[in-house]
């Protein structure tokens, strides 16, 4: 085969269908991932409090929407393969064998360098000015980073108050399930369910919007339902509640106000009535006055004549015929 047939084999190769398609697809690819580097700009909608979202907001939300499938598909399959290889490659390790690996070549080069021609080949290589990281890079790389963590941080603060019904529902699903599947299911294993959940949810949903809206829509209806029963349900017991404790009260601020008004009130001591029968008594008249009781002296009663000899001798003379007789 001479170098024409070879030129025509290459170019037949370079210039066919399966060239050209390779070609297409890295052109859509590039442009894919170029669309979802322009995506990260930060939200016209702020968040429920008002301030304003970060760039990676509209980033995954652009990514996991799976309108540019190209990137999404290569972002989900860099995800598993940094799972896998954090579960199947000994990467610290690895590392720590590339280091010492590295600078045995270097330090066995510079050696023979020195001794062979009195100059090492690292110290050759070596470039005139070591590199450094631009400020200005450094300070969009730091910004990066600080917008990412502000990303989780605010998520996490509108699931917990639940800015988004539907999103705070599947995060508390999620954890439910993981609390269950940890047991049974290793840590790579769950992170692995979860990149899938979190990568192919939004697909699912996308792909049969009008069948999951019309779903939630029934569901909600439902929810609502038993929800303004359950409302009126409370305001009917709360109505009875409140009318039941009102007649209460008044009962018990009626007594205890009678309770106070006889402490306050002096006491009467009954009136005993008589008992006995009034006698019909002549009332005297109140005009007329009360004769004066005598002031004259009474005569002295008469003496006895007897004396006091004569009547002990009267006495003894009846008493001695008793005690002749005896």
């Amino acid at each position: 085969m001479n170098s024409t047939d070879a030129t025509a084999a290459y170019n037949s190769v370079a210039n066919g269908p399966v060239a050209q398609n390779v070609l297409d697809q890295h052109q859509k690819t590039t442009s894919e991932f170029s669309n979802l580097a322009a995506a990260r700009q930060t939200p016209a909608n702020p968040a429920a409090t008002g301030q304003p979202l970060t760039h990676y907001h509209s980033f995954f939300s652009e990514l996991l929407s799976w309108n540019n499938p190209r990137a999404s598909g290569i972002a989900y399959a860099t995800v598993v393969s940094a799972i896998f290889a954090a579960r199947y490659l000994d990467l610290l390790r690895y590392g720590f064998k590339l280091t010492w690996v590295a600078l045995g070549i270097t330090i066995a080069a510079e050696i023979a360098g020195k001794a062979i021609m009195n100059n090492g080949f690292a110290t050759q290589v070596r470039p005139r000015k070591y590199y450094t990281v631009p400020k200005e890079t450094l300070d969009a790389v730091i910004g990066d980073v600080n917008e990412l963590i502000n990303f989780f941080v605010i998520e996490a603060q509108r699931v917990l108050f639940v800015e988004n019904l539907y999103a705070s529902l599947s995060v508390a699903l999620g954890a439910l399930l993981s609390y269950y599947l940890i047991k049974i299911v290793p840590s790579w294993g769950l992170a692995l369910i979860a990149t899938t959940v979190v990568f192919f949810a939004p697909l699912l949903y996308t792909s049969n919007q009008e069948l999951i809206d019309e779903q939630l829509k029934h569901v909600s209806e439902i929810v609502n339902a038993q929800t303004s029963q359950l409302r009126t349900v409370a305001q009917k017991q709360a109505t009875q509640a409140s009318q039941l404790t009102k007649e209460y009260v008044g009962d018990y601020s009626a007594k205890a106000q009678a309770l106070i008004k006889g402490a306050r009130q002096p006491e009467h001591k009954p009136e005993h009535k008589s008992t006995v029968k009034s006698a019909n008594f002549p009332v005297a008249p109140k005009d007329e006055v009360f004769p004066v009781a005598p002031k004259e002296v009474f005569p002295d009663a008469p003496k006895d004549d007897l004396k006091v000899s004569d009547l002990d001798r009267e006495i003894k003379a009846q008493q001695e015929p008793l005690i002749a007789t005896l």
